[in-house]
């Protein structure tokens, strides 16, 4: 599948097939994309768990209030330990050890899309009950659970943010629209091209 076809088709999902169970060779497939994610330093802190007990999802799903995530045949518990990253970087280790569990947690979100899954990212739980349900030690953090399946109807991503809004050229506040005002003059432009 074309990248930017991946990344247009990719969105959150809440509702599952209860009858179609995912090839776990695919959420294996998942987890190994996410670990080529940067890494700070090239120093692994994310670590994985794929919970497939049936009691364990219903558990899970009520550790984070969300009902749907019963649903699903699978949920995938993303963890960090950031210990070896603040030895590194001192205080700035546990913000990278965030930034590696984000694109982690990307790059497994897009290869599901691009499998024909979904999923959801769920950051709002109860860390001491997933903690206890996954046997997760205590020098880990809980970043995300993941729950995979096949979705039912046909969703489609919600609008994001326009670009005039999230970009800016050489500091704060200079968006597109400006830039253009004050550098398209200046720019050659080449006949037939739309740049």
């Amino acid at each position: 599948m074309d990248f930017d076809k991946v990344i247009e088709q990719r969105h959150s999902v809440r509702d599952f097939k209860k009858d179609k169970k995912p090839d776990y060779r695919d959420i294996i497939s998942a987890i190994e994309s996410a670990t080529k994610a940067p890494l700070a330093g090239n120093i692994s802190a994310i670590r994985y768990i794929l919970i497939q007990d049936k009691e364990k999802i219903k558990e899970l799903a009520n550790a984070a209030q969300q009902s749907f995530i019963a649903q699903t045949s699978y949920v995938v518990i993303v963890i960090s330990d950031k210990k070896s990253l603040v030895r590194s970087y001192y205080k700035r280790g546990e913000m990278y050890a965030r930034q590696q569990a984000g694109a982690a947690i990307e790059n497994f979100l897009l290869k599901i899309t691009e499998l024909g899954l979904a999923s959801c990212w769920i950051g709002a739980f109860s860390d001491e009950t997933v903690r206890r349900i996954a046997e997760i030690p205590d020098e880990f953090d809980i970043e995300a659970m993941l729950p995979i399946g096949y979705e039912m109807g046909k969703g489609k991503q919600q609008r994001k943010a326009e670009l005039d809004h999230v970009l800016s050229f050489d500091g704060y506040g200079i968006g597109p629209a400006k830039y253009e005002k004050k550098y398209a003059s200046s720019r050659r432009i080449i006949p037939g091209s739309k740049t």
